[in-house]
């Protein structure tokens, strides 16, 4: 058992901490706001899954230690000309249960101004005592894509097999350091798995509450951590956000025009991106054919050469049975050469 650390407290007595029905440890969701958090897509996830789910603090970190006050003043409030409350700065590692009753750890709170390496080791202590397994932390960054778009959830992880049917981030890049990124880097390096989803939010509405981050990256968490989350609630806020902006776009030729130059951008990255995963003889979203129906389709073609040759559809069949297996080393060979990597399918921002 780890030593007391004196960056955080135990809730005493502490909730139950079973993995319920799911197989190995626990996942910890890792939402903390202030870098990366363009529409506040993560504080809002944060206090979505507070709001609807059932939970209990597990530890409660001294946040005299870690927030530097002067640059992230909390709000007080005067009334009658007496102060009354202040706001109230925490940083708290929740336990909670899904809609299905499956717990999970979520951390909420502002990012720490100070002391992120001792921060980082102390959350890596408080995932060890709680059997975490898998570790989800939440970005929102501002992108240059229009809202009138599927919102785009990108992924980077430890484990790429969690992410490969997302949009992943497949080039070398040198980011500013965040609290949250030197938690995933010390949970990686000590065995943990981890992800990183980051919501593409329209530059021009960082600013303002973006519902649509807060449940893209929700949904996403549901599949990453087999999770069953209250996401249903969200959709009034979207569609009001929804309703708001197309009335904005409405009003003014100049943002109508910056939102059809960013539809046009985003459809042309898609449409390299199509051309890039599927094969370019293949209309959009057709498969490619599997060798029982490419078989079927040759012997066909064969016999309607056979016929307007006078040929027997069967010496056809063998004819072309025989050169094929004379050629197939070369066809083996080449094979290979097929792989295309010039462009990078991560650049949805470009």
């Amino acid at each position: 058992m780890p030593k007391d650390n004196h960056m955080y407290e135990l809730e005493y007595p502490g909730p139950a901490l079973d993995t319920g029905d799911a197989a190995g440890g626990l996942s910890m969701v890792v939402a903390l706001q202030g870098y990366a958090d363009a529409g506040h897509g993560v504080q809002q996830a944060g206090q979505h899954l507070l709001q609807a789910l059932n939970h209990s603090p597990v530890a409660n970190f001294n946040v005299d230690e870690l927030i530097d006050y002067r640059s992230r003043r909390p709000g007080v409030t005067i009334d009658s000309g007496q102060v009354v409350d202040r706001e109230d700065l925490s940083i708290t590692l929740h336990r909670v249960e899904d809609t299905d009753g499956r717990p999970f750890l979520l951390l909420t709170g502002p990012e720490p101004d100070l002391r992120w390496e001792a921060f980082s080791k102390a959350v890596a202590e408080l995932a060890t005592r709680t059997n975490v397994e898998r570790t989800i932390t939440l970005y929102a960054a501002p992108m240059t894509v229009p809202h009138t778009r599927p919102l785009v959830v990108s992924a980077h992880s430890s484990d790429q097999s969690l992410t490969e049917e997302m949009r992943a981030w497949t080039s070398r890049m040198i980011i500013p350091g965040a609290a949250a990124l030197d938690i995933e880097l010390l949970l990686s390096r000590r065995g943990l798995t981890t992800v990183g989803l980051t919501a593409h939010v329209p530059h021009y509405i960082a600013a303002s509450d973006y519902p649509e981050a807060t449940y893209g990256l929700l949904h996403t968490v549901e599949k990453v951590a087999e999770l069953s989350l209250p996401l249903r609630a969200l959709q009034a806020d979207m569609d009001k956000v929804r309703q708001q902006l197309a009335e904005q776009v409405d009003d003014s030729a100049e943002i109508a025009s910056v939102v059809g130059a960013l539809e046009r951008q985003y459809d042309e990255e898609m449409a390299r991106i199509r051309r890039k995963t599927e094969n370019a003889l293949l209309a959009p979203g057709e498969e490619i054919p599997s060798g029982d129906e490419i078989s079927a389709e040759f012997e066909r073609f064969l016999a309607e050469a056979a016929e307007s040759d006078g040929m027997d559809a069967t010496d056809a069949a063998d004819n072309a049975g025989d050169n094929a297996g004379d050629n197939a080393g070369d066809t083996d060979s080449d094979s290979t050469d097929s792989t295309d990597t010039d462009s990078d399918p991560t650049d949805t921002d470009r």
